[in-house]
């Protein structure tokens, strides 16, 4: 019996909303469900809780004409999508508690012919563990339903583009369940489906993360022996990239985000022998982080040592990448803590992507940079791109703001 409810998606973040609202944008009768009331009850009214463009006009408009409805609670579907988050534990192993506990939310609305596909980034063998997990519970339906992994791939600030045409990579504990999520997916995307199997998809979204962070970590790498060598940076890689079969990437304060900075740990972790340079780039890029602190702390201890008194910093930028407002990993977010616990100085904290937040008092960034002796750029938001330089200034460049070309 066909539900009237084309998807449940579980999990309501920077990925399982802009989902839920695209898909129900193209016609799907969807549900989407998250633990929060608060998130829940922002939905239900039309708004949304995170920073992405263009996400606020679809979710009022398939919440306004009834296509997505949102609850704390899973109802029955034909298909369900699980986009929780999976952080990793103290020792970098990865949590799927949230994976496993959306799981068992839905196993007694299971039925058979039903799709349950988890998107959340996992360790390989997490679709298996999950089936064993719902078939255990649930013994009538072993074989009868279609289980598979599809991990996202989107940029953050362009989300709603890319969820339509990225090309997406989707892998079933068979075959059956393999082609049944494809034909679900080209209901809404119009990129190329490759269709692979659980465990394939699982180590391509663990490996496509491990690959930028390892090209992240050479760049990051070289940006601190260069500040060694007394050398520009951002004009080496230029001129280098100059080279036909070249592309160094930009150097940052580190690697935030939930992808990135997370999920190479998922493979160390599970293979520490044989991944040595994952291992090696994931701790390069959490060592870039606190080389741009301690850079920070010597620069205020010599204008203390040479003014006589302490001097007013600004830490421009706490999202881990420009223009949006995610937090999470963030290395700008971590420099900065050091910085307000570690300096002698009045520091001034912007990020002009939240109004409010829990540790910080936030400052407009342009009354921040006017009052500070030592401006520390930390994100490239495109407000700082723009802003005149002070040449009075004390300027610390982590991130490219005041490179005055395009690489």
């Amino acid at each position: 019996m066909s539900s009237n409810i084309d998807a449940v998606f579980i999990g309501l973040g920077y990925i399982g909303l802009p989902t839920a609202a695209f898909a129900a944008s193209k016609g799907l009768t969807i549900l989407g469900v998250d633990i929060n009331p608060n998130v829940v009850d922002t939905i239900n009214k039309g708004e949304i809780h995170i920073v992405e463009p263009g996400l606020d006009v679809i979710v009022k408009k398939t919440i306004t004409s009834g296509k997505l409805r949102v609850s704390i609670k899973a109802e029955s579907s034909d298909a369900y999508f699980i986009v929780v988050p999976t952080p990793f534990k103290q020792n970098h192993r990865a949590d799927i508690s949230y994976v496993e506990s959306a799981t068992r939310s839905i196993i007694p609305l299971l039925k058979e012919g039903d799709l349950f596909v988890i998107e959340s980034t996992s360790p390989v063998m997490t679709t298996e563990k999950m089936a064993k997990l719902i078939w255990k519970e649930r013994s009538e339906l072993k074989d009868k339903i279609y289980i598979a992994y599809c991990p996202e791939r989107v940029l953050p600030g362009n989300v709603i583009y890319e969820l339509e045409h990225n090309d997406r990579v989707i892998g079933g504990i068979n075959t059956e369940s393999t082609q049944k999520a494809v034909n679900f997916y080209a209901k809404f995307v119009k990129g190329t489906l490759h269709p692979t199997n659980a465990r394939t998809a699982e180590m391509c979204k663990l490996t496509e993360n491990s690959s930028r962070d390892v090209q992240i970590a050479f760049a990051n790498e070289l940006s601190m022996i260069c500040d060694k060598a007394g050398i520009n940076v951002w004009e080496l890689i230029k001129l280098a990239n100059r080279h036909p079969r070249v592309n160094i990437l930009q150097p940052g304060c580190g690697v935030g985000g939930h992808c990135i900075a997370v999920d190479p740990w998922f493979i160390v972790s599970d293979y520490p022998e044989q991944a040595q340079i994952i291992k090696r780039s994931r701790e390069t890029n959490d060592y870039k982080s606190d080389w741009c602190a301690n850079q920070v702390i010597e620069t205020c201890r010599l204008f203390e040592q040479e003014n006589g008194h302490e001097p007013v910093v600004a830490c421009m930028g706490l999202a881990f990448k420009p223009n949006i407002d995610d937090l999470r990993e963030s290395p700008a977010m971590y420099i900065t803590s050091r910085i307000v616990s570690e300096v002698n100085a009045d520091v001034l904290v912007v990020e002009p992507n939240i109004k409010k937040h829990k540790t910080f008092n936030l400052v407009n960034y342009r009354e921040a940079y006017d009052k500070a002796d030592i401006v520390v750029w930390l994100v490239r938001h495109k407000e700082f791109i723009v802003m005149s330089k002070d040449v009075d200034k004390i300027e610390l460049d982590f991130c490219g703001v005041r490179i005055p070309y395009s690489l």
